[in-house]
């Protein structure tokens, strides 16, 4: 008897729908993106919380055409974009109970963008229930993606060329992995101890985009990822990306990652479990509150 047996889970995405979301991330990059980059008059970039975080015009036209195409193509889904967001932060509350999801962040890298420097990307991902499914991770200059779906292999894709299945590096002791830090997203008390633990490494550093991060995480150039300030928007794609590749992806307290997880939790990509272990114990004290982080410090 085998009526009892589970069922696989269904692919999240067709190939033909997958194909779809990609040509559609490429139209609005050559529509609305690539003929802004070093062309930005003042008037079209604008201050969110401060002069580090920029939105330009870039961002909401290309977010707008993005959300428009993919509600063509899913009627029924539920879109998270960053710049929507912005102004209906109450729409985040609907991930959790939302059977198919897409979160869009149109520029990521918005500064470097801003600033005429290349290191910028297109982040989009599917959700199921909050849970990553499918991830898309954009270069617009160089028109290659990394893509990933659950329960297959991350790949690089690049117009006219084979796909290429992607592995994250081996890991290793602490002194000789390089890897990726945001550290202006880690709360101020704790930022001086945490910049501490960057010599613990061979190198250390930040691209001031979670895109490309992710994207040389997944293609083995880098050992970790540490992310602080969690938008679903900026580390869903990534998160289900490195890990296909390979890698060992959960919050710092252990918990599995979802798109809900809150904004101030700290999510921990490594190229295994054994090097996720060693840099979770290094950066542990980022659990304790600023109180008692003070306290330990003397």
């Amino acid at each position: 008897m085998t009526d009892n047996l589970p069922m696989p889970a269904p692919a999240p995405l067709t190939k033909a729908q997958r194909t779809s979301i990609a040509n559609l991330v490429r139209r609005a990059a050559r529509a609305e993106i690539l003929p802004r980059f070093r062309s930005l008059a003042a008037h079209q970039i604008s201050q969110k919380t401060g002069p580090q975080d920029l939105v330009t015009d870039a961002d909401r036209e290309a977010e707008k055409m993005i959300a428009r195409g993919l509600l063509h193509l899913f009627p029924s889904a539920l879109i998270i974009g960053e710049e929507d967001v912005s102004e209906n932060p109450e729409i985040l509350k609907k991930i959790e109970g939302a059977e198919r999801a897409f979160t869009i962040d149109p520029v990521d890298g918005t500064w470097n963008f801003a600033h005429g420097l290349t290191q910028f990307g297109v982040i989009l991902s599917m959700l199921r229930f909050g849970k990553p499914v499918f991830g898309l991770l954009y270069d617009p200059i160089m028109d290659d993606m990394v893509i990933a779906t659950d329960g297959a292999p991350a790949q690089m894709l690049r117009p006219n060329r084979p796909a290429t299945r992607l592995s994250v590096s081996g890991g290793g002791a602490l002194k000789d992995l390089t890897g990726y830090v945001g550290l202006h997203h880690i709360p101020e008390a704790k930022q001086a101890a945490m910049a501490a633990t960057f010599p613990s490494f061979a190198r250390s550093s930040s691209l001031r985009c979670a895109c490309h991060e992710f994207r040389m995480m997944a293609q083995g150039h880098v050992d970790f990822v540490f992310s602080a300030g969690l938008t679903p928007w900026d580390h869903a794609a990534g998160a289900l990306c490195v890990m296909r590749a390979g890698g060992h992806v959960a919050l710092l307290d252990g918990s599995d990652y979802t798109a809900t997880a809150p904004r101030s939790a700290y999510l921990l990509c490594a190229s295994d479990k054994a090097t996720w272990n060693r840099l979770a114990k290094l950066f542990r004290f980022l659990l304790d509150s600023p109180k008692e982080a003070k306290t330990a410090a003397g």
